[in-house]
């Protein structure tokens, strides 16, 4: 039975590559995880509060002998107070709740036979990544070339990673 738990955890970093910047994450311990969701060793998605932040669809990735990272995304950092290294506190539950994926996506996908069989031969998670790609557009611009990209690399039989990388090669 999937419950609410409410636990504190250490703000992380991973340690900074080059230029890039790690993650900013906590470690969901092992009992925490088989409290709130026993038996599962997937990546599954809660909700709750992290911190001061409210959130849905959260995805928990495996972490390796039964705990889990939660990645905190610019969002939630922006409305916890705390920085790395101190406590938060976390009150979270599995979202059974699925993902509404792109209205803007699907609706373009149904002009183009093709492209929509190909889609939905994909596995929801690697849809899910066309869709937050394009959900994720801050312009109305971006977001327009997003789908004519997605539309067009679905219709060549492309997964997310080849088409982003075709397009890379070949702007539109």
């Amino acid at each position: 039975m999937n419950s609410m738990v409410t636990f504190e955890a250490i703000i992380e970093r991973t340690q900074q590559e080059g230029e890039k910047y790690g993650w900013t994450y906590v470690i969901i311990p092992v009992p925490v995880a088989q409290q709130m969701n026993p038996g599962v060793k997937i990546v599954y998605r809660v909700k709750g509060r992290i911190g001061g932040h409210e959130c849905r669809q959260v995805a928990l990735l495996p972490y390796g002998e039964g705990s889990y990272i939660l990645p905190l995304n610019a969002a939630m950092r922006k409305d916890i107070v705390q920085g790395v290294g101190e406590t938060l506190l976390l009150s979270l539950e599995v979202d059974p709740e699925e993902p509404a994926m792109s209205a803007e996506l699907l609706e373009a996908l149904s002009y183009d036979t093709a492209a929509e069989s190909f889609f939905l031969s994909l596995s929801k998670s690697h849809q899910r990544y066309y869709s937050n790609w394009i959900d994720s557009a801050k312009t109305f611009e971006t977001k327009s070339k997003r789908l004519a990209m997605s539309i067009e690399g679905c219709a060549r039989g492309m997964d997310f990673g080849k088409m982003m990388r075709h397009f890379k090669k070949n702007p539109l």
